[in-house]
């Protein structure tokens, strides 16, 4: 016998599915690493850069172009998606090419 893992209740060896709370309890299968290529990631983080230094010397534009450069580089480096909002922000406030290069990466979003 085996315990469900959500709810705790008694299940027979060969279930799949808990009979009290309905989730399954089968180990999901391993899905393989997808390798990503960064390389658009990396132009956009350079142009993203140059983006804020540009508008550095106007002070104002900073508030917004850090933590949407920030933000891009810390989705970039833990491998999760940039979102198209943060996107299409880091085009319009911080770099019309790094933007672009966002929009074009493929990471699942």
């Amino acid at each position: 016998m085996k315990y469900c893992q959500y709810c705790g209740n008694e299940l027979y060896d060969e279930a799949v599915v808990c009979v009290k709370c309905g989730r399954s309890v089968a180990p999901l299968p391993q899905q393989p690493a997808v390798r990503q290529d960064n390389s658009l990631g990396e132009v956009a983080k350079v142009f993203l850069i140059l983006g804020c230094i540009v508008q550095g010397w106007l002070l104002i534009p900073l508030a917004w172009c850090l933590p949407i450069t920030i933000s891009v580089f810390h989705c970039l480096r833990d491998n999760r998606p940039v979102g198209t909002g943060l996107k299409v922000c880091a085009l319009l406030f911080v770099s019309l090419i790094g933007g672009i290069c966002l929009l074009c990466m493929n990471d699942g979003t």
